[in-house]
């Protein structure tokens, strides 16, 4: 039996390719509203970033949210994703 391949995603703070579990969805839906999917479950166009500000502060500073989104982004959805990535607790 083959063993089970782990989907791997790319982290747009640092760039580096980790299991899906271990990263946090960043969902824009239909309507055009981004925020941080904790389940991986909503419906929308998803990028990853790692569990930790530093790694969304980075996506922040080059603008990968917006370049992925191919939409700007305005401070308060930052500093709102910032928020609830510090308050949700980190799983593994």
């Amino acid at each position: 039996m083959k063993p089970k391949k782990l989907p791997l995603r790319m982290c747009l703070g640092c760039n580096e390719m980790k299991p899906k579990k271990e990263l946090i969805r960043v969902v824009k839906s239909p309507e055009g509203e981004i925020s941080l999917d904790f389940t991986g479950k909503k419906s929308g166009r998803g990028a990853y970033i790692c569990h930790n500000a530093e790694c969304l502060r980075l996506a922040r500073k080059a603008r990968r949210f917006e370049k992925s989104f191919s939409c700007k982004i305005e401070e308060s959805v930052y500093e709102v994703m910032e928020n609830e990535l510090r308050s949700e607790p980190q799983n593994g």
